[in-house]
């Protein structure tokens, strides 16, 4: 049996996503820009694939721009919105991903923003009254923080933050690359400036993503050298991964409510058994509440064993598939810089296992066995 758990690093393409792809690789090639007929087609898919992202969030279709992913587009809304805006304090926290981490460093080391961190707790959840604090003293900063945690599948209230950041004239851009296409999100509800996508994360292509900006929220291009995307991200556009990507969306909201269910299922039944079977087991941040972590993911502490720095290979062996942390720094030699912000200790192993539409029940039941068997007591 083969067990892909990396789900939160990438998701298998969907076939009716692919389907849908296939016509933009083979028949229809014309470059959107030409104003011929194979051109002015292509534009026509483009478009209408603008079109059913927007819808999906209750957007209009100029406020989205397409990218080659999530981190593109965190950069452009972080870089952009500073730069355009005159913005001179940022405030993000420890916990997020490093396409949001690194840009608003890299403003602070250049001298463009003054950086300030938002206090968590030891799981992960976020100071409020502290954001609170940070934006009365430094109004009108851009705040960055996460909707679904990458790593410990921590859910932050977006609404909450939204509704705090107003209240302090913000830019409040959220990262919801682990959470769009799991989520329904309707910007008309939110008080957001930026959110993002990245469509390989809900079942959709890799290298094709999309910002979107509330309206009347001023930012400069972040790519330059051609007037694509309304002037805002130049390049010829990834015609056929956009379209991968709207469908991808698309199946996504129409079979939410199904997936959700199905996931949930599996991630609980991951818990109940690793109890069972696992001594000493524990899980990261509201990993295991259901209440306040993505239903996609389950960040699981193993206690300290000879073990632990061949955990991964040991499970790869076996044909099961996940990660130790985040997948966007795997085969660095840095560990987990949400772990140690959590001040988890360094002895015990993490395995984060994320869940996908297409797992199993028997495929739960294969990882957890393995794992046990791992983590036997010697004489067991």
């Amino acid at each position: 049996m083969h067990a892909y758990f990396d789900n939160a690093a990438t998701t298998p393409l969907d076939p009716e996503v692919l389907e849908a792809m296939l016509p933009f690789l083979s028949q229809h090639y014309g470059n959107p820009s030409s104003l011929h007929g194979p051109g002015r087609q292509v534009r026509a898919a483009i478009e209408n694939a603008r079109k059913t992202v927007a819808h999906l969030l209750g957007a209009a279709p100029a406020e989205i721009s397409f990218t080659s992913g999530g981190t593109e587009a965190d950069n452009a809304a972080i870089f952009g919105s500073v730069r355009a805006l005159g913005l001179r304090h940022a405030v993000t926290s420890r916990l997020e991903h490093h396409a949001v981490l690194h840009p608003m460093q890299a403003l602070a080391k250049a001298g463009d923003v003054e950086l300030s961190y938002v206090r968590h707790d030891a799981q992960g959840r976020l100071d409020l009254a502290h954001l609170d604090e940070l934006l009365a003293t430094h109004p009108r900063s851009l705040v960055s923080l996460m909707h679904g945690n990458n790593e410990i599948g921590n859910l932050n209230d977006v609404e909450a933050l939204g509704a705090l950041c107003a209240g302090h004239d913000a830019v409040f851009h959220t990262d919801t690359v682990q959470t769009m296409g799991h989520y329904r999100h309707n910007v008309q509800a939110l008080q957001n400036h930026f959110l993002v996508g990245s469509a390989h994360k809900f079942h959709g292509p890799k290298g094709v993503g999309f910002l979107y900006t509330r309206p009347g929220t001023q930012s400069v291009p972040f790519i330059h050298g051609g007037s694509q995307e309304r002037n805002v991200r130049a390049g010829t556009e990834n015609v056929y991964g956009i379209v991968g990507l709207a469908k991808a969306l698309e199946i996504a909201y129409r079979d939410m409510g199904a997936h959700r269910a199905h996931v949930q299922g599996l991630k609980n039944r991951f818990i109940e058994q690793l109890r069972a079977q696992v001594a000493d087991v524990q899980f990261n941040g509201c990993s295991a509440d259901p209440n306040c972590s993505l239903y996609t993911v389950l960040s699981v502490s193993l206690p300290p064993s000879a073990i632990s720095e061949m955990l991964l290979f040991n499970l790869d062996i076996s044909k099961i598939a996940a990660s130790g942390g985040s997948a966007c720094t795997s085969g660095a030699q840095a560990g987990s810089h949400v772990l140690e912000a959590l001040g988890t200790n360094p002895d015990r192993a993490t395995v984060r296992f994320s869940i996908s539409k297409m797992n199993t029940a028997d495929e739960v039941d294969y990882a957890v066995e393995h794992l046990a068997k791992l983590y036997q007591p010697v004489g067991a």
